[in-house]
Order: structure tokens, then C-alpha cells, then sequence
């Protein structure tokens, strides 16, 4: 079974009764329906409501694993960014700044509902496009997608019209964005203003900064 190699760290402990050292729990794989825990250094083999090193298991969620420590719960993702139990939650990230890359297009990563994913802004698009192979990919359902057509450089195309959950850019997520799945392949995913609209937008030459409104 191939293994899917994580780097998503879990720190816990908070300031005023930490214990002597900060426990760490990284999810390092996954192996079938079992996660491939680092509990301070330890490894665990954990199946779904086994605990290894303290650390429970609860269930998978797509490349999400829902675990339990000193009876409080987080999500581990493989390939995520750290999380936190126990400690103070840092205020939500309400910025983006972005630099253009050699071709003059900025291309940030991220993830749709959860899934990781690679855009490129588009100011003139008014959804997030998504490739057919793309949305497959994201697992999106497409069964109670509305139909549309999109005006394109090479006239009307038929697209499937669908809302996603979470769109995250760099530390920001935004949610229920508007997205439009479109036939033919796309190396990224256009991001759109169903997205860039819920931000105040600034650009200096090769730096483009996103805020909240």
C-alpha cells in the first residue's frame, strides 16, 4: 500500500500548565485506514479507534485524520500545516501578499476543501475555474451542479456551476465559493473574484496584497 508521507506537526500544552516538555504528535503517512503517528519522537501505527502514545486515532477525512489527545480533538492533514490543541488560537490570517513569478502571473498554493491546490489569479474571471480532471481530483460532486456557459477566448464553453466549501490561499480560507467546472484540463486552478472578490486588492509592480474587507 503506497504511503503518503505528512508534515503536519501537533503542538500541545498551553502556557500556564504546560508540562515539563511540549508534546508533539506529527502524522508522518498513511496506510491504508491506519495513520503512521510520531508521538515525541516515537513512531505508532494507529487503526481507526486504536490509540498509540496517548494519541487516538478517530477517523479519516479524505488525507484528514481526526484525532483525540487529553480529551481534546484536532485534525491532522497529510502534506497540512501545523495545528494546535491547548494553547491560545492565534487570530485568523486576513492577509495575503503574493509575488508574481518569471512569467508575470501570480500562482499561490492552497487547498479546496481541503485538498491541496495550485491557482493563478484571475482577475477577469467572475468564478474559480476548475479543470473536469481537477474537480475530480478534489473529490467535488458534481451531481447537483446547476449548468451554465462561459464566454470564452474561443466562444461559449458549457460549465458546471458549484459552490465550495473552503478555498484557502496561503493562511487565509474563505467559504461557500462560488466555482465553475469547465471540460477540457487545466494545469491550475483559475481563482477568480467568486474568491478575490471578499478582498480589498493592492498590487505594487510584482507584489500583490490581498485583504479581508
Amino acid at each position: 500500500m503506497k504511503t503518503l508521507l505528512a508534515a503536519a506537526v501537533l503542538t500541545l500544552g498551553g502556557v500556564a500548565h504546560m508540562p515539563s516538555a511540549a508534546q508533539s504528535v506529527a502524522l508522518a503517512g498513511r496506510m491504508g485506514d491506519r495513520a503512521l503517528l510520531v508521538v515525541n519522537g516515537t513512531p505508532h501505527t494507529v487503526a481507526v479507534g486504536a490509540s498509540g502514545g496517548g494519541v487516538k486515532l478517530l477517523r479519516w477525512q479524505g488525507d484528514e485524520a481526526e484525532v483525540e489527545l487529553a480529551g481534546g480533538r484536532t485534525r491532522l492533514r497529510v502534506g497540512g500545516t501545523p495545528a494546535q490543541l491547548g494553547v491560545s488560537a492565534a487570530p485568523p490570517a486576513r492577509e495575503i501578499v503574493m509575488t508574481a513569478g518569471s512569467g508575470g502571473h501570480f500562482m499561490p498554493e492552497g487547498a479546496i476543501n481541503g485538498h491541496t491546490a495550485r491557482f493563478m489569479v484571475d482577475t477577469g474571471a467572475t468564478l474559480v475555474a476548475i479543470g473536469r480532471d481537477e474537480a475530480a481530483r478534489l473529490g467535488l460532486d458534481l451531481s447537483s451542479a446547476s449548468k451554465g456557459i462561459s464566454q470564452t477566448a474561443n466562444g461559449p464553453v458549457p460549465v458546471q456551476i458549484v459552490v465550495l466549501d473552503r478555498v484557502r490561499v496561503g493562511g487565509v480560507e474563505i467559504h461557500n465559493v462560488g466555482a465553475a467546472i469547465v471540460p477540457q484540463s487545466m494545469p491550475f486552478v483559475l481563482l477568480g473574484n467568486s474568491f478575490l472578490s471578499r478582498f480589498q486588492m493592492r498590487r505594487d509592480n510584482d507584489v500583490m496584497q490581498l485583504t479581508l474587507k
